[in-house]
């Protein structure tokens, strides 16, 4: 009788962990939905009615109103992928590379550099915006994706993640062996503990990627010619007054804004999950 008791209370336990979990999915994707419905409607519409999970015909409508204004989806598409895309590849290589030097090398102000890392990390961007739009003026930078995507280079957040996932998976035997192989320093970091870090890589790739992407405060301070916009740039030229802004538009625009991050998440997606470290070493 106890042990049948165990069971039926593991079951319901097992199905009420399940309820839930497909109730924090459903209201996760119900945001999404929404605003693909909405990029169906009109503004009327969205304005007059309630919320809808019925898809509207007004989709064309949507599209010119789109096209006659100086939003450019392949413009935007472009700019926002050249900015995110070397912002990711420049954030996560030297972030790894920082975390590898923090990790496999026993050097003096290890520790202390550690620590200053750490406190960067408490300082908001915004703190340091108008300084940071200062030095870019006076050397001519304005109007250019270099300064959106080099700052990425000094990520501590991702310094720190990296170097406790490399704590945890990281055997310093492997490196030895390469050395006595004939490796060099960089060999060993681009050609076996990068293949070790997919997971995590592909962790902080996802977030780097959707963070630049959907930025729009730090480009809005530095890019002001209209063919550099990137895609949130893009959409925030929709809105107009209260009187005539385009609400159909607008979502139709953030819903084209969101499909690379659709991409990107689905591609790397089986990297987070596939948490082992290649490679080994038997003692």
């Amino acid at each position: 009788m106890i042990d049948q008791r165990r069971t039926v209370g593991a079951l319901l336990f097992r199905a009420f962990v399940y309820i839930f979990c497909i109730v924090l999915g459903v209201m996760s994707i119900f945001p999404f939905l929404i605003m693909f419905v909405n990029a169906t409607r009109s503004t009327p519409q969205i304005q007059s009615q309630s919320l809808s999970l019925i898809p509207s015909t007004f989709i064309g409508t949507n599209l010119r109103a789109i096209s006659k204004g100086a939003f450019n989806t392949l413009v935007g598409f472009r700019n926002s992928l050249t900015v995110a895309g070397g912002t990711t590849i420049c954030a996560i290589y030297f972030s790894s590379l920082t975390a590898f030097a923090l990790t496999a090398y026993n050097w003096k102000l290890r520790q202390p550099f550690f620590t200053f890392i750490m406190a960067v990390m408490m300082i908001p961007g915004q703190l340091v915006a108008i300084g940071f739009y200062r030095m870019i003026w006076n050397v001519g930078l304005t109007n250019n994706f270099l300064p959106l995507i080099l700052p990425a280079i000094a990520s501590p957040a991702i310094v720190f993640f990296m170097r406790q996932y490399l704590l945890a998976t990281f055997s310093m035997d492997i490196v030895n062996s390469a050395r006595i192989d004939g490796a060099g320093e960089f060999r060993i970091f681009n050609q076996i503990i990068l293949p070790m870090m997919k997971p995590a890589l592909a962790t902080q790739a996802i977030f780097v990627f959707v963070t630049s992407w959907n930025s729009l405060f730090m480009p809005s301070v530095l890019l002001n010619k209209t063919d550099l916009y990137t895609m949130p740039m893009m959409v925030n030229l929709l809105r107009g007054d209260i009187y005539r802004t385009e609400y159909g538009a607008i979502y139709l625009g953030l819903s084209l804004s969101i499909i690379p991050l659709f991409i990107l998440y689905f591609t790397l997606s089986r990297y987070i999950i596939a948490g082992i470290q290649l490679g080994g070493v038997k003692e």
